[in-house]
């Protein structure tokens, strides 16, 4: 399944993302950034203090030689960075220090929509990361995978409505070089499993174990309304 989304298109920016800042009444600051495109019918919302990557950046990330998820591209991409040093690169970094969130938008072509219709939650789990046993053996067998020491912490099924649904998992995985990662992964299809709406957020696992409660109300932010 994550062979057949590395090859989707390269479309970045351009599309009309809209951004709002909350704003509280009074005096107070902001409290979260709401993301969305209205044409991917897809939103979520991060930190108001976190800084947003540029298309170009993270378009030129994804040409980087060895990099851990590979090319995914899709009809929508937005990337957001918590570190006050924000990098495109932090995407595939082990050195992650402050959470950085990644989402995207790709229609599934009739040969991976039909993978997901033979096994439907699996499939979803082993998007961009492999989650499920099969999908750990695949990528080892392939012998570029670099990612080791897997460890799931947390496996749901999600069905937010109106045919949508999909997996919401958490999980570590361990770079060359001894550095644990852990990663937040939400990822849906619609009823008629033509589209994936993928969200991750990741960094150090002590990053992340600190972190965790906001970014669990990123994850459960993360919302699609079917056309």
């Amino acid at each position: 399944m994550a062979s057949k989304t590395s090859r989707i298109g390269k479309v970045f920016g351009g599309l009309g993302v809209l951004l709002v800042a909350v704003i509280a009444t009074g005096c107070a600051a902001p409290q979260f950034t709401y993301v969305s495109d209205s044409g991917a019918n897809t939103y979520f919302k991060v930190p108001f203090g976190w800084h947003r990557i540029s298309d170009g950046s993270l378009a030129a990330q994804f040409k980087t030689k060895g990099t851990t998820l590979g090319r995914v591209a899709g009809t929508w991409d937005i990337a957001f960075d918590a570190d006050q040093a924000p990098t495109a690169g932090h995407l595939f970094s082990p050195n992650a220090k402050q959470p950085f969130a990644f989402a995207f938008v790709t229609p599934l072509s009739a040969t991976a929509s039909n993978t997901l219709r033979r096994s439907p939650y699996n499939g979803l789990r082993d998007v961009l990361l492999p989650v499920t046993s099969a999908g750990r053996l695949a990528v080892a067998q392939g012998g570029t995978f670099p990612l080791t020491h897997f460890r799931l912490l947390r496996d749901m099924l999600i069905k937010p409505g109106q045919g949508v649904h999909g997996v919401s998992d958490t999980f570590d995985y361990t770079y060359p070089g001894g550095i644990t990662d852990t990663f937040g992964k939400v990822v849906l299809t619609n009823s008629d499993k033509s589209q994936l709406y993928v969200l991750i957020v990741h960094c150090v696992a002590t990053c992340y174990s600190h972190n965790r409660d906001q970014i669990d109300t990123i994850m459960s932010s993360f919302t699609v309304r079917s056309p």
